[in-house]
């Protein structure tokens, strides 16, 4: 079982930068690839970047290529999500994911979910 639990968001202006945190509980932390999600009112759970366990793979979306990095601290059994650049299109709950086998874009293959913590980018 994996417990997680994201931090971080709050209102931004276009342009700026946050940093999301997801802290997870459990020593097995290195096995499981994570994943950070989003979603807006209205609209579908979108896939937004995810790390290998290991921390030495990472995948983007199109949308946050260049923009958002991904890293992992497994000692600390911490993710963050660096997202520079930001614009209203970024604002949503983000979610971060872990799952046993490797990245994946499909948020239904994900075995467990944070809370989500709201990011809101005013232009």
């Amino acid at each position: 079982q994996v417990q997680l639990v994201e931090s971080g968001g709050g209102l931004v202006q276009a342009g700026g930068s946050l940093r999301l945190t997801c802290a997870a509980s459990g020593r097995t932390f290195s096995t499981y690839a994570m994943g950070w999600f989003r979603q807006a009112p209205g609209k579908d759970r979108d896939f937004v970047i995810g790390i290998t366990g290991s921390g030495r793979g990472t995948v983007y979306s199109d949308s946050v290529n260049g923009r958002f990095t991904i890293s992992r601290v497994n000692a600390k059994n911490v993710v963050y999500l660096q997202m520079n650049s930001l614009t209203s299109e970024d604002t949503a709950v983000y979610y971060c994911a872990a799952r046993r086998s490797g990245v994946t874009k499909q948020w239904n293959e994900y075995d467990y979910w944070g809370q989500g913590t709201q990011v809101t980018v005013s232009s």
